[in-house]
């Protein structure tokens, strides 16, 4: 698919205060460490995650979420009021029902006239928010719509943590599904997008492909325990359980896939773009994913180092930070490589 009149004008994002790092982690699993005689710094050692950010107890998803909303809207200079669309976006919810949409509309005071609803599809779902949002921009249905996504891991890796020390046989094998679940971080991020004839930076969304390779749902899976409890309640948060070996080679080979048809779809080679994200999984995953595609990985930047795993904030988040530090340039060509449990795939091309 391709753009002509889709702009990304600002993003926002949060960062939790609070670090949790791979060795406080490791240290309060000790006795776990003790009985597989496993080495202190594995954790980083394996992914490349020194520390991940946490919230505070009590921070809902929708409360993040409505934080880098409110600094999108801001540094878009864009009235609330024009506002024509709200997607929020991430694999946390305040609960299943209703959208979790619906809090961070009415936090941020924007109109009754504006769409509101919930998108998911793990890592990539904010990549599909934005797609959504480009479609209804590029038909004239809409001038302008904000993405945002917050995530919350606290639990997560809690339950993890518990569930791993409880363990009254451990083995490696038993506990490997489980790691992955460690370097899951939380953060939350936005982002404004308008129509180019009230786009103030002309910051072009050019066109994306997408690509599914469905039969590898079973990689990666976080269930509830009760399907009618709603994600706030403590006792039902999802757990995650993570084939990682299988889903970075299917992952991989799904991504070399999709990157053939983005090539084709946005007549772009592997040199275009200046500057490219992927989806913050770790070190190995960067590597991995950099090789499968012959991609100078020169041209990379990472926060997974200090936050982790951020699920569908990750990529977005990356690239807004890198925005920041001033590491994008006017007119670079920006190639953002998503890659979620599904397995799916999405990947979009900007100008900057």
């Amino acid at each position: 698919m391709l753009y002509r009149r889709v702009c990304l004008e600002a993003f926002g994002y949060e960062i939790p205060e609070c670090v949790v790092t791979s060795e406080n982690i490791e240290s309060r699993l000790a006795p776990l460490y003790e009985k597989l005689k496993l080495p202190s710094g594995r954790l980083e050692m394996m992914t490349g995650i020194r520390e991940r950010r946490l919230w505070p107890k009590g921070v809902k998803p929708s409360d993040a979420s409505t934080r880098a909303g409110r600094q999108a809207i801001e540094r878009s200079g864009i009235d609330p009021a024009q506002l024509e669309c709200l997607i929020h976006s991430s694999v946390s919810r305040d609960f299943l029902e209703p959208a979790t949409a619906t809090v961070v509309h009415n936090n941020l005071g924007l109109p009754k006239s504006a769409m509101v609803f919930d998108i998911s599809n793990a890592c990539l779902g904010f990549l599909n928010a934005m797609l959504t949002a480009a479609n209804m921009i590029e038909l004239g249905q809409i001038k302008s719509a904000i993405v945002v996504a917050g995530e919350s891991a606290g639990q997560l890796v809690e339950k993890t943590i518990e569930e791993l020390n409880s363990l009254e046989n451990p083995t490696r094998n038993k506990i490997k599904d489980s790691f992955p679940s460690l370097t899951i971080g939380s953060g939350a991020v936005a982002l404004v997008m308008t129509d180019i004839s009230i786009s103030r930076t002309k910051h072009r969304l050019l066109g994306g492909t997408f690509r599914a390779a469905t039969m590898h749902n079973n990689l990666c899976q976080g269930s509830v325990e009760s399907a009618d409890a709603g994600f706030a309640d403590e006792a039902n948060m999802p757990h995650m359980c993570t084939n990682a070996e299988a889903l970075l080679v299917s992952g991989c080979e799904l991504a070399r896939e999709n990157w053939e048809d983005f090539q084709r779809e946005l007549n772009w080679t592997a040199e275009t773009p200046e500057r490219i994200f992927c989806h913050q999984v770790g070190s190995m995953h960067r590597r991995a994913v950099y090789q499968s595609l012959n991609l100078d990985m020169n041209k990379d930047f990472s926060t997974f180092e200090v936050l982790g795993n951020v699920g569908s904030v990750s990529l977005p988040i990356t690239l807004a930070i890198a925005c920041d530090q001033g590491l994008v340039a006017k007119g670079d060509n920006i190639a953002m490589l998503g890659i979620g449990s599904g397995i799916n795939s999405i990947m979009l091309g900007v100008e900057w």
